[in-house]
C-alpha cells in the first residue's frame, strides 16, 4: 500500500549517491557477507540459512505454470510500504523495534495459544506495531534484542487494560536455522520468520540486498512445503501455490532503464525471490515501515508484471526437515 509522490530533491540526491554504491556491485560482482541489521550486532541468521539462498540457478518447479495461473498474472508487483502521506498515522510497512538487554518482558495472551511461544516479550510503550495502535489490519509487531540477537514476532498485537494480548506468537534465535515444530503458525500463515522477508531501505541504499523477500497471493492451497511449517489455505487444490513456494524474476527480463535502486531489487528479486508466506492481495510484497522511501522505486516497482516470475523447485537445497539450513 506504499503510496506515490513525487520525492523531489532529496529523491534525486539519493538515486544519485546509490548509483556509485551499486557501481561496484553491478550483476557479476561477489556478493558481500550476509549483512547485520542496523543498531545490532545480529545478522538475520546465517549466511546457509533459506532466506539467504541463491535460487537462481534451481530448476523451475513442474506446477509453475499451473500456480501462475491462480496468482492473478496479469497483475503487477504492489510494494507494500512506503510512506502514507497521511492517510494512516505512520508509514507503510511492517516495523522493527530494537531493543537492549534491560528491556521489560511481559506475559502475553495468545488466541492461537497452542502455537505459539509461551515466554516474555520485550513488549512496551516503545513497540511499533504495523499500522499503528488503533489500526485494524495484521498489527504485527517485531522486535529484536540486541544483546542477545533473540526476534520476537506478533500478530495481531493489542495492550488493553488486562495486558497485552495476540493472536500468535513466535521467537526464534538469529543464529540458529531451527524451525517451528510441523503444523505450527507464526506471526505468519506459513509458520516462517517474518523479518528476514523484509525488504529494508538500509540494504536497498548500500546497493546490495541478500535475502529473498517476503510476498501474499489470495487463494492458497491447504498445504505447506518446506521450509513452511503451516498453512491456511481456502482450497484442496494442487494447481495452487502452497505456503512456503518461491518464486523468481526470470533471468530474461531485462533492467534496462531502471533506477539504480530499482535495480537493486530486482537484482535480489532473481537472485533470491520471493517467499509466499501468507494470504493477501497478490503479488503485494513486504518491506521494512520508512517514510523515506523514495516514491520513485516504489512506482517502478509497481511496473513489474507478475508475469515476469516462474516458480522454483527448492528441494535440493534441504539439509533437514526441521531446519532452515541450506545445501
Amino acid at each position: 500500500m506504499g503510496a506515490t509522490k513525487a520525492a523531489g530533491t532529496l529523491a534525486a540526491a539519493f538515486v544519485s549517491a546509490l548509483a556509485l554504491s551499486t557501481a561496484a556491485v553491478g550483476s557479476t560482482t561477489a556478493a558481500p557477507a550476509v549483512s547485520r541489521l542496523p543498531g545490532t550486532p545480529c545478522h538475520v541468521f546465517a549466511a546457509d540459512n533459506y532466506w539467504h539462498a541463491d535460487i537462481s540457478g534451481l530448476p523451475v518447479n513442474p506446477r509453475s505454470a499451473q500456480w501462475m495461473r491462480h496468482m492473478s498474472p496479469s497483475s503487477r508487483l504492489h510494494p507494500d510500504f512506503g510512506p502514507s502521506y497521511g492517510a494512516q498515522p505512520v508509514p507503510y510497512g511492517i516495523p522493527v523495534t530494537i531493543v537492549g538487554a534491560n528491556h521489560p518482558k511481559v506475559r502475553v495472551h495468545f488466541s492461537y495459544a497452542s502455537e505459539s511461544d509461551h515466554r516474555l516479550y520485550p513488549l512496551g510503550a516503545d513497540t511499533r506495531i504495523e499500522g499503528g495502535r488503533s489500526a485494524s489490519g495484521d498489527r504485527h509487531a517485531i522486535i529484536v534484542d540486541k544483546s542477545t540477537c533473540r526476534l520476537y514476532e506478533t500478530w495481531s498485537t493489542r495492550k488493553t487494560s488486562s495486558g497485552w494480548h495476540a493472536g500468535s506468537g513466535a521467537i526464534w534465535s538469529l543464529t540458529s536455522n531451527r524451525l517451528r515444530p510441523d503444523g505450527w503458525t507464526s506471526a505468519d500463515a506459513a509458520g516462517l520468520p517474518i523479518l528476514p522477508g523484509l525488504l529494508r531501505l538500509d540494504e536497498v541504499k548500500r546497493g546490495f540486498v541478500d535475502h529473498a523477500i517476503r510476498f501474499t497471493t489470495d487463494v492458497t492451497d491447504q498445504r505447506h512445503i518446506w521450509p513452511a511449517r503451516h498453512d491456511a489455505g481456502s482450497v484442496r487444490n494442487r494447481a495452487y501455490p502452497p505456503m512456503g513456494a518461491r518464486f523468481r524474476l526470470k533471468a530474461s527480463f531485462s533492467l534496462k532503464g531502471y533506477r539504480a535502486d530499482t535495480k537493486v531489487v530486482l537484482r535480489a528479486m532473481k537472485t533470491y525471490g520471493l517467499v509466499l508466506a501468507d494470504n493477501g492481495s497478490p503479488w503485494y510484497f513486504q518491506g521494512r515501515a520508512s517514510g523515506k522511501w523514495p516514491s520513485g522505486l516504489l512506482d517502478e516497482l509497481k511496473t513489474i508484471p507478475a508475469s515476469a516470475f516462474e516458480a522454483v523447485d527448492t528441494a535440493s537445497l534441504r539439509v533437514s526437515a526441521g531446519s532452515m539450513a541450506t545445501k
